[in-house]
C-alpha cells in the first residue's frame, strides 16, 4: 500500500501544530491556575510577615473580616503589620477591624504603621497594635463620635412642599431632616452618641497607658501630629515599616530574614464617592442610626 508524500508531510505538519497548541493550552491552564491560588495565598510561600493596608473610609467589610481570620490562623504568618492611611469612618467599621487585629495579636506580633491620617475609626483600630509608628507629621487622634443631621422644613416650604411624617412614637426616626428635633429626640441621640463615645475612650484607656484623667483630656476630638501622639502616650515612638520591623525582631523574637509580603485584604470595589454618600446618607437622612450609622470620622473644617 502507498502513500501519498504530500500527505504525509500534511499530516506531519498538522499533528506539529496539534502538539504546538496543546501545548499553550496547558501553559494557559497551569498560569490561571497559579493566579488563582495566588489570589487566595494558597501557594506554598513559607514564613513570612504579612503587610496589611488599610487606606480610605473605614467600613464593615466581611471580606476583611475573613482575611484577618486566616490571617491569624496560618502558621507561616509570623506577623502583621498594618499600614494605615485613613480619616475614619463607622464605628462598626473601625471596631470589627479593632476585633480583628486583636485576634491576631494574640497569636502573633502586630504592629501599626501611620502614614499622612491615621485618626478617628483609623486610630481605634490602631489601638489593636502591640506598638504603634507614626511619621512625625502623621496626623492622628480625633478620638470621638459623631451624628450629623440637617432640619429642612424651611427650604421645603420655599418649594411648596409638605412633609407627612405618620410614626408610633415621639422618637421613631429621630434624628429627621423633615421635622424638628425636640429636646426629648435631642436627649435620647445624644445618649447614643455619648454612649458610644465611652466605648471608643475605654478602648483607649485599655490599650494606651494613659490615666483615665489624662485621656479624656486629650480626647476632645482634636487632632495631633506624630510628634505629639508621642510626647501624649497616644502612639509609642516615630519610624516606618523598617522601625516597625526592626522593633519585633528586637522585642519579639522575630527571625531577621522573613520577607514581608502584602495581603489584599477585601474585594470591595466601591469608590470614595460611593463611600463618601453612603456615610453621608447614614448620618443626614432618616436611617441615621442605623447599626453603623454613627461616624468616628475626622475631616478638615471648610474655610
Amino acid at each position: 500500500m502507498s502513500y501519498d508524500p504530500d500527505a504525509l508531510l500534511d499530516r506531519r505538519r498538522l499533528k506539529r501544530r496539534l502538539h504546538v497548541w496543546q501545548a499553550i493550552t496547558l501553559l494557559v491552564v497551569v498560569g490561571a491556575v497559579l493566579v488563582l491560588l495566588q489570589g487566595r495565598n494558597a501557594l506554598l510561600h513559607g514564613e513570612y510577615i504579612a503587610r496589611v493596608q488599610i487606606e480610605g473610609l473605614i467600613v464593615r467589610d466581611d471580606a476583611r473580616n475573613r482575611t484577618l481570620a486566616r490571617l491569624a490562623e496560618d502558621a507561616d504568618v509570623r506577623a502583621v503589620i498594618v499600614h494605615i492611611d485613613s480619616p475614619g469612618g463607622s464605628v462598626v467599621g473601625g471596631e470589627d477591624l479593632y476585633r480583628g487585629l486583636r485576634s491576631i495579636s494574640e497569636a502573633k506580633p502586630v504592629v501599626a504603621v501611620m502614614g499622612t491620617v491615621a485618626t478617628s475609626a483609623a486610630y481605634m483600630a490602631a489601638l489593636a497594635a502591640d506598638r504603634i509608628f507614626a511619621r512625625e507629621g502623621s496626623i492622628t487622634g480625633s478620638i470621638g463620635i459623631i451624628l450629623q443631621s440637617a432640619n429642612v422644613l424651611e427650604l421645603l416650604g420655599k418649594v411648596g412642599v409638605e412633609p407627612v411624617t405618620i410614626k408610633s412614637s415621639e422618637l421613631k426616626g429621630i434624628p429627621s431632616p423633615v421635622e424638628p428635633l425636640t429636646p426629648v429626640g435631642r436627649a435620647a441621640t445624644e445618649a447614643v452618641v455619648l454612649n458610644l463615645y465611652d466605648f471608643f475612650v475605654d478602648l483607649v484607656i485599655e490599650r494606651r497607658p494613659i490615666e483615665g484623667a489624662d485621656l479624656r483630656a486629650l480626647a476632645d476630638g482634636r487632632v495631633f501630629s506624630g510628634r505629639q501622639g508621642v510626647e501624649n502616650r497616644l502612639i509609642d515612638a516615630i519610624g516606618d515599616e523598617a522601625t516597625a520591623i526592626d522593633w519585633m525582631v528586637l522585642a519579639r523574637n522575630l527571625p531577621a530574614e522573613l520577607s514581608v509580603k502584602t495581603v489584599r485584604t477585601s474585594t470591595d470595589k466601591e469608590g470614595l464617592l460611593e463611600q463618601l454618600i453612603g456615610l453621608a446618607g447614614k448620618s443626614l437622612f432618616s436611617n441615621a442610626l442605623t447599626l453603623d450609622g454613627l461616624v468616628s470620622l475626622w475631616q478638615p473644617s471648610p474655610r
